[in-house]
């Protein structure tokens, strides 16, 4: 399962609208302070090999007003949870973290919480005014919607997009997969990362077909055999990683999109193994192969193919 797509919370849609619950259940809640404006970070404590998600009780929170709480659910003990967008408190044995750098470190139930309370606080920072009238925006359904002075309701919104692990279909260590750099990303530190060909689904399109459209765009190569994997939100600030994997001829010339993709290649199986197990792999201007987050989809979906799962 990708590191993203786990959650242990009931998220109880029908208290959304029930406005006397919401207050009573504040007063019992537990509160994930996320500071969006910041970063995206939340508080977490490291505890041994674990990284615990530090969850506050509503006293930490006072000065929220209530229409700016977000009901995330309820847990399986019965205790409602919100999410509120403020900076941070100092705590004694806490720090500051991102969603990339620790939601693969994090357990079920606290990687769904900080995935739902980042994608719904980064939701809500971006409609403060109606697209459609321009007036400005308040919140509703207890953080699940917003309306404008007219009355115009604004849902929640997740943008589709494809990730694509293309290997060659070939077991064993010798074995390819095609992994790009993107054009924005710079070599830092003497790596240059690589990763799966990515983007987002256009309108009237379907996930199959902007599979075979990126990856015909960004290295000139034609995917066949496309097969959905896995999902999970992406929520930086808003999208939804639809996983495939795909097969491709490592035979055929690779011809770049410049604007997309600065450089690409087929890596062996045995090289991406070396990388994972920690070895250096150079990959050409003195700089060695790095690898995507540990939270993303795409090391899952790379992980994956390591392990011969097709």
């Amino acid at each position: 399962m990708p590191p993203l797509a786990r959650s242990t919370l009931d998220r109880a849609a029908h208290r959304r609208t029930d406005q006397r619950w919401l207050a009573e259940a504040w007063l019992r809640a537990r509160v994930l302070m996320v500071d969006v404006a910041g970063g995206g970070r939340a508080l977490v404590e490291d505890s041994g090999t674990r990284t615990e998600l530090i969850l506050l009780g509503p006293d930490a929170a006072r000065e929220s007003a209530p229409e700016d709480r977000l009901f995330l659910g309820v847990e399986p003990d019965g205790v409602p949870v919100f999410a509120v967008d403020a900076p941070l408190p100092q705590i004694a044995g806490t720090r500051a973290a991102n969603l990339r750098e620790t939601g693969h470190l994090l357990a079920d139930r606290d990687a769904g919480l900080l995935t739902t309370a980042l994608a719904l606080a980064n939701w809500h920072a971006r409609h403060l005014y109606s697209s459609q009238t321009g007036l400005a925006t308040v919140v509703g359904d207890g953080g699940w919607s917003r309306r404008d002075e007219a009355g115009n309701p604004l849902w929640p919104r997740t943008d589709p997009a494809m990730i694509v692990l293309v290997h060659d279909g070939v077991s064993g260590p010798d074995g390819r997969c095609l992994l790009g750099n993107n054009a924005a990303w710079r070599s830092t530190r003497g790596v240059r990362r690589y990763s799966c060909l990515a983007g987002y689904v256009e309108p009237g399109e379907s996930a199959e077909d902007a599979v075979v459209r990126e990856v015909t765009e960004e290295v000139g190569l034609v995917p066949g055999h496309i097969r959905y994997v896995a999902s999970q939100a992406w929520p930086f600030p808003g999208s939804l990683m639809l996983g495939f994997s795909a097969l491709g001829d490592p035979a055929r010339a690779l011809r770049l999109d410049p604007a997309e993709i600065a450089h690409a290649d087929w890596f062996s199986r045995r090289d991406i193994t070396a990388v994972l197990d920690g070895e250096v792999v150079q990959v050409g201007d003195g700089l060695r192969l790095a690898l995507p987050p540990a939270s993303s989809i795409a090391l899952f979906l790379i992980r994956r193919w390591v392990d011969g799962i097709r």
